[in-house]
């Protein structure tokens, strides 16, 4: 129930109760027939107060990455560096039973003495695109299969390398493309520059670092290279309109 990182995607499915599911510092309202998607490397927490009944689905982004060649359709992407993001998203009562019925195959599967991984990928694919229906769309469905790759790497990069660099013409130079063609991709992708998506996953870790992590300022300032602890607390708060003190203190406990 505490905030903790995770290592791999996870695809949550509520059953039975209603609450709200914590992600990188936000509360989201769920309810029976929600799905909760939550990505590698994001901040999370279960509801300790209701505390529902449902189904909790890991996947590693080799799993994912298989399942992807199925179905075309960037379902895992980092939708959470989009002003839009939302990451519950509930099922009609039609779909809400075609689902279970996927997921019941899915663990029926698993608990095989040797389940076949090329039919979970393939239930897996499948669940995802009835979702897809009625999942509003996000832009990034509408790249192609090169864009959505160059657009994925610019994320991996991000999230390698956001405590040395960032500016955006050194990711479109690590990309072999011009700064121009990067933010082109990005706002077609999910509509924000690449300086924003950058300033965006900065905060997110910085975040994560002070909460999870439990780390000081001069430690955090270290961590990301910004020299002084000053320049910092001036990025932070520029964007949060907190200091990384008083952010800290409001998510305690």
């Amino acid at each position: 129930f505490q905030p903790h990182r995770l290592e791999f995607h996870s695809l949550i499915y509520i059953s039975e109760g209603e609450g709200g599911h914590f992600i990188d510092f936000h509360r989201y309202p769920f309810e029976v027939g929600s799905f909760i998607m939550v990505h590698r490397g994001q901040a999370h927490a279960f509801d300790a107060k209701s505390q529902p009944k449902g189904i909790g689905m890991f996947f590693t982004d080799d799993f994912v990455s298989k399942a992807h060649s199925n179905i075309r359709m960037p379902f895992f992407a980092p939708h959470h560096l989009s002003n839009a993001y939302c990451p519950v998203f509930t099922c009609s009562p039609d779909l809400k039973a075609r689902c279970e019925t996927l997921l019941d195959e899915l663990r029926l599967e698993q608990e095989q003495l040797n389940p076949n991984t090329l039919l979970l990928q393939l239930l897996f694919s499948s669940l995802l695109i009835m979702l897809s229906r009625e999942k509003p769309a996000n832009a990034i469905y509408h790249l192609n299969t090169s864009q959505s790759e160059r657009f994925l790497h610019f994320i991996d990069l991000i999230q390698e390398n956001c405590a040395v660099i960032r500016d955006a013409a050194s990711y479109a130079e690590m990309m072999n493309m011009t700064y121009k063609s990067l933010n082109q991709l990005c706002k077609r992708a999910i509509n924000q520059t690449a300086k924003h998506l950058i300033d965006v996953y900065t905060i997110l870790e910085l975040k994560r670092s002070l909460v999870i992590d439990d780390l000081a300022v001069q430690d955090l300032a270290e961590r990301f290279h910004f020299g002084e602890d000053s320049n910092c607390v001036k990025f932070f708060k520029k964007h949060t309109h907190l200091t990384p003190a008083q952010f800290k203190t409001q998510f305690q406990g």
